[in-house]
């Protein structure tokens, strides 16, 4: 058994279809934190489940309702007085894991959450250009004073009562190991924050098609320094232009096709 102080957290990992990943999470955390809670989406047809109970931790399947909705619900599963929100391709770094000992054990009262930098890996290469670092995240939250706002469909962001940190340690995530990874996720998230868009009031014009992609690349090749990663970095800003376009197409459909 190891050393290392039990700190009391609950970790939640949101998964589907993760078996390629969830075992090195939960590696990651295991052995420092009180509780690990596998939210397990309940469409899953690999070995995800099977593999969260041979590591000893608690698994819970539901119907898939959204993203803000699956981490409203986690943190109602989670019995800790601090939740530490994981991806199943992420894993903490040790800097991190002991930041997130100590910090609980002397956080003030007003503290609701932490921000955490995540090192990006993109097709086994660290980013440090365009846009992907820091990329602080809200992972930590305390208990009772978080919720998710159903109404954001991507890159959702918890509201918290009381105040925020930012830590020095990193998680590190597998952001995307091959091209049709690349092509899917970001596909999905254009379908995502177009419904936002939608639900916001938002329509597409047509000088978006235009406009949004060349801002993207812009932002992430040059003002973000994407060129520093090089042909990965620039390959990244070619599809995240695209993308920016694709979200407005995708908006348009949800409007009638009207632009």
């Amino acid at each position: 058994m190891s050393s290392i102080a039990v700190a009391p957290i609950s970790v939640a990992i949101i998964a589907k279809n993760e078996a390629k990943h969830l075992a090195a999470a939960l590696a990651s955390v295991t052995e420092w934190v009180a509780e690990v809670v596998v939210l397990v989406d309940a469409s899953t047809t690999d070995d995800t489940a099977a593999i969260a109970l041979a590591h000893g931790v608690r698994v819970e399947s539901a119907p898939w309702r959204g993203f803000p909705n699956q981490r409203n619900l986690a943190l109602e599963l989670c019995r800790q007085p601090w939740i530490f929100f994981l991806d199943a391709d992420e894993r903490v770094e040790p800097a991190l894991r002991q930041e997130l000992i100590d910090l609980v054990k002397t956080a003030p009262a007003k503290l609701a959450g932490a921000w955490v930098p995540r090192h990006n890996v993109f097709f086994g290469r660290v980013l440090v250009g365009g846009g992907w670092y820091p990329d602080r995240q809200l992972r930590l939250l305390r208990r009772g004073a978080a919720h998710y706002d159903p109404a954001r469909a991507v890159h959702e962001v918890a509201t918290v009562s009381g105040d925020t940190i930012v830590l020095q340690g990193h998680i590190r995530h597998l952001n995307i190991e091959s091209f049709g990874e690349l092509w899917r996720k970001q596909a999905d998230y254009a379908r995502r924050e177009a419904q936002t868009f939608h639900r916001e009031g938002r329509r597409t014009r047509l000088r978006n098609y235009i406009g949004a992609p060349l801002r993207e690349f812009r932002s992430r090749y040059l003002t973000n320094g994407g060129w520093r990663d090089g042909w990965v970095g620039f390959v990244l800003a070619l599809v995240m232009a695209w993308y920016a376009a694709q979200t407005f197409v995708y908006l348009a459909r949800l409007d009638g096709g009207r632009a």
